[in-house]
């Protein structure tokens, strides 16, 4: 009788166990949360898609010289030679 009553309480507890592993954590239930906060607060002006006004500030050739500037600075630059400083005196001095 003690053998099953003892059999009995490692099975409820073995399932209390795989039950318990189960439940998310804290972690799991927020994960991703502070990504998302912090997207949203990036954005300046929430209500910008519902201003149909058209942008003003730059014209079109201005822009374009900005825009030509911008996509250089991303393109591979060449690595250029750390400059040499000889410490040694060869000078026979």
């Amino acid at each position: 009788m003690r053998t099953h009553i003892a059999i009995a309480l490692v099975i409820l507890l073995f399932a209390a166990g795989l039950l318990a592993s189960c439940a998310p954590t804290r972690v799991e239930m927020d994960y991703g949360t502070s990504h998302k906060l912090q997207m949203v607060n990036q954005i300046a002006n929430p209500d910008a898609g519902k201003d149909l006004k058209p942008v003003e500030g730059m014209d079109g050739q201005t822009s374009g010289v900005v825009m030509t500037k911008h996509r250089k600075e991303f393109e591979k630059q060449e690595k250029q030679q750390a400059p040499i400083f000889n410490i040694n005196n060869t000078s026979g001095k």
